[in-house]
């Protein structure tokens, strides 16, 4: 087997950025299903604590939010439980509890097979709404805040992080790719890095081989493709599916990678990972995936993994990644490489400072932004790190399935295709590609 990998380092988009001494994830922040891990490991009789040591997170997030509160998501029951009654009430942590044996239900959906069950999942998932269980605006935000990465209503309850542990891997999230790398090398697998792909050879409804840009046929019996589902398809002879062309993309995001001075070791107020709301919450989904527009009031994301794993950091220094959702470049043709994009950084500064990261700008040893403009360079389309919406027709099996329509060696793999975006859908989509390969039904 050979893997062809673009970039110097496996990973994909659970990448890594080092500048100075800080070291950035540039996607995920979290695993939360270490078991979707240690079994691709044990196929090859190897333990996933051998090759990777994580981090328990508790909380999960901390939710900063307008009105001044703080709520702390944990995966334990009681605690969580504890934590909603104190902050909004019996009846608001009763209805948590609905909540959670719907969620639970809807993981082992997730955990099973893909094709025996998505149209299961996709349905329960459609039908509930959050008023179904929150009455609290706080936790109506905390438990739809997904929704504005990947598409879908705002009243569409979503179970984010909750009712699984969560984990953060020393050395970085990278640590995970270089470490399944590493056990797929000692047995026997062929890494091909700083290669990129031109075209897949197909011939009688086959792919025969694969070309790089430096002039290389590599022959194959099986291609899986694991880029953007329009970049696969762009490396394929013929046009994509029409289907494909139809899809509503997912709203994008603008990070900002953080390298801070800081002698007092933090700011103490927060967590691991941080949402920080504001005052609009309707009007921020209307802006972001119906509008086109930036967020008048943010809600955003910020993760400190220097507090956890000081290795993130030099001694004395903290590292932070502000992520800030916005529409993607179909639904807001914007250049960001110009003016925009450094304006919109310095507004998201002004935020944080205004909710509590006092000087913030002036510890500042150093700033990387990353804008839709970025991810489309990487050949993500529409300039989505996030692939297509997790809308009603674009969710479970009537999301792009993994095999080429008239290709019959041709497997796609990743956020793009069933199941969708996350780790966890990840590593369950790489397992039915898996499965495909070896003919095993996916």
């Amino acid at each position: 087997m050979t893997v062809i990998e673009r970039s110097g380092n496996p990973g994909g988009q659970v990448g890594v950025l080092e500048l100075d001494g800080h070291r950035f994830d540039t996607g995920p922040t979290m695993i939360t299903a270490p078991d979707l891990l240690a079994e691709p490991l044990a196929a090859v009789g190897e333990h996933l604590h051998d090759w990777i040591e994580l981090i328990r997170l508790d909380p999960a997030y901390r939710a900063h939010f307008p009105d001044g509160t703080t709520l702390d998501v944990h995966a334990d029951t009681d605690k969580m439980v504890a934590a909603i009654a104190k902050l909004c009430g019996g009846k608001e942590a009763a209805g948590y509890l609905r909540f959670l044996r719907w969620a639970r239900r809807l993981q082992q959906f997730e955990r099973r097979d893909p094709a025996g069950h998505w149209r299961t999942l996709a349905t329960e998932g459609a039908r509930r709404r959050l008023t179904d269980f929150f009455a609290d605006p706080r936790t109506q935000r905390l438990f739809s805040f997904r929704n504005l990465f990947t598409g879908r209503d705002h009243q569409a309850a979503s179970y984010l992080d909750t009712v699984t542990e969560v984990w953060y891997p020393r050395g970085g999230m990278n640590a995970v790719p270089r470490a399944l790398a590493a056990a797929a090398e000692k047995h026997g697998v062929n890494f091909r890095y700083h290669t990129d792909v031109t075209s897949v050879e197909t011939r009688g409804g086959r792919a025969v081989a694969v070309h790089t840009a430096d002039g290389e046929r590599l022959t194959a019996d099986t291609v899986v493709l694991n880029p953007d589902l329009p970049a696969a398809y762009s490396l394929l002879p013929g046009l994509p599916p029409a289907r494909l062309r139809r899809l509503t993309p997912s709203p994008s995001c603008v990070v900002l990678h953080l390298g801070t001075r800081d002698d007092r070791g933090g700011y103490q107020r927060i967590a691991h990972h941080n949402l920080h709301f504001g005052r609009s919450w309707r009007q921020t989904f209307d802006e972001v995936v119906n509008r086109g527009e930036l967020m008048s009031d943010p809600s955003i994301l910020v993760t400190n993994p220097s507090r956890t794993d000081p290795t993130a950091a030099p001694a004395g220094r903290h590292t932070y990644q502000v992520v800030a959702p916005v529409p993607n470049l179909r639904t807001a043709p914007v250049r960001w490489d110009g003016p925009v994009g450094r304006r919109y950084a310095g507004e998201l500064m002004a935020t944080l400072e205004a909710r509590g990261y006092l000087d913030l700008g002036g510890n500042l040893a150093l700033s990387y932004v990353v804008t839709p403009d970025d991810w489309a360079r990487q050949g993500m389309a529409h300039g989505t790190p996030f692939a297509s919406a997790h809308t009603l027709r674009q969710s479970g099996p009537l999301r792009p399935g993994n095999l080429h329509p008239t290709l019959s060696n041709v497997v796609f793999t990743g956020s793009g295709t069933r199941p969708g975006v996350g780790v966890p859908m990840v590593l369950i989509s790489g397992r039915a590609a898996a499965r495909r390969v070896v003919g095993a039904r996916a």
